[in-house]
């Protein structure tokens, strides 16, 4: 690790791009001088931060290293600290970050941060890596006391964050795991978390206005007062849970969503379980908070618009409540079919950007266009 001779530590946060750019940007921020306070003896901290595809065309957490260090050679840098949306595995583990105290680098995987809280757990995670790569500087220590966790703070407060395996071959010196189902389902949520479902639904216009379009029609249309009445609650359920999966299907399918693994071994395999389960937990989301809106809006159009004469006429019942709330969850599951069907108009940019596996090919061209 370098140490400027003017007594500034350099810290810079390589980020992927996308979510991983805006969390280190909002961490810089604040970096400064949060570091100069903890670390005391006067030192303080420059932060920038580098976005580019670093993890493109690579998930093995020693490419990744080796990739960091090249980067940072060519820099006056004296710490690095990359980080990325990609979930990392080592040993039959996942990794939460990586450290080399002679390199002077950290390699944090944020979907193992979980998917609550997530800026500030990235800001604790990068405090205590820098903190822990330049602790023997600060304190004066002539080396790495062996089995010393330099990161305990930092795995008591997330946890069950521990400590994990670190292979002879190995540039990281020390690594931090999460194992378990509780480890498995914290990488999922905060894989689902860095796919950004909210982006899904904000790029669904189309599709929204095919489904609005639909609902309003069915909301007059007294077949659909006949029908809505007619169902029972269990039959409404299954309406509402096949539209929002055959809008589900149709993005999956429609965008190309679905990783498959081109390599056999376990860890592979693993990681597209990963993939694909959180490619649809995103579009679920997305998919539901579409059929909750539709239901809404249709119930408030259907409250402005309709008449309860003509409706008691035409369907034999009287207009309440409960005929305007099945009315509305009926032609929300209609609208949302239709929705589906409209979604083959959105562009394909932003629905891609619910699955790892393409927004890793996107990197690559990325990377490819830098050095073109």
């Amino acid at each position: 690790m370098r140490v400027s001779s003017q007594g500034v530590t350099v810290v810079a946060l390589l980020a992927d791009p996308d979510a991983p750019t805006d969390i280190a940007q909002r961490i810089a921020r604040i970096l400064p001088d949060r570091l100069a306070e903890k670390a005391g003896q006067g030192r303080r901290f420059d932060v920038k931060v580098i976005s580019e595809p670093f993890t493109s065309g690579s998930e093995d957490p020693p490419t990744l290293m080796r990739r960091i260090i090249d980067r940072g050679s060519a820099e006056n840098w004296d710490i690095v600290v990359a980080l990325t949306d990609l979930p990392l595995h080592a040993h039959g583990r996942k990794i939460v970050v990586d450290l080399s105290h002679e390199h002077g680098l950290a390699l944090l995987s944020l979907p193992s941060l979980g998917c609550l809280r997530l800026q500030t757990r990235a800001r604790r995670a990068v405090e205590e890596a820098v903190l822990g790569l330049v602790g023997p500087q600060v304190t004066g220590a002539e080396g790495l006391p062996p089995g010393q966790p330099l990161l305990g703070p930092f795995a008591g407060r997330l946890a069950p964050i521990h400590r994990g395996q670190v292979g002879d071959e190995e540039t990281a010196d020390l690594r931090y795991v999460v194992s378990g189902p509780r480890g498995y389902l914290r990488v999922l949520l905060g894989m689902v978390r860095a796919n950004r479902p909210w982006r899904l639904v904000s790029s669904l216009s189309k599709a929204l206005a095919a489904a609005l379009a639909t609902g309003a029609i069915a909301t007059l249309d007294s077949t659909s007062w006949s029908l809505s009445g007619a169902l029972s609650a269990p039959r409404l359920v299954i309406a509402m849970v096949g539209s929002v999966g055959l809008m589900i299907g149709w993005l999956i399918v429609d965008g190309e969503l679905w990783h498959r693994s081109t390599e056999g071994s376990p860890e592979a395999r693993q990681r597209a379980r990963l993939y694909n389960t959180s490619t649809v937990l995103t579009v679920g989301i997305g998919a539901l908070v579409c059929y909750v809106g539709l239901m809404v809006i249709n119930l408030v159009w259907a409250l402005f618009i309709l008449n309860g004469r003509v409706f008691a006429s035409l369907t034999g019942t009287p207009l309440h409540a409960t005929e305007y709330l099945t009315l509305s969850w009926f032609v929300a599951s209609v609208a949302t079919v239709a929705g589906a069907l409209g979604s083959g108009l959105e562009s394909d940019e932003a629905i891609r950007a619910a699955a790892y596996s393409t927004r890793e090919k996107e990197r690559r061209l990325m990377l490819q266009g830098d050095h073109g």
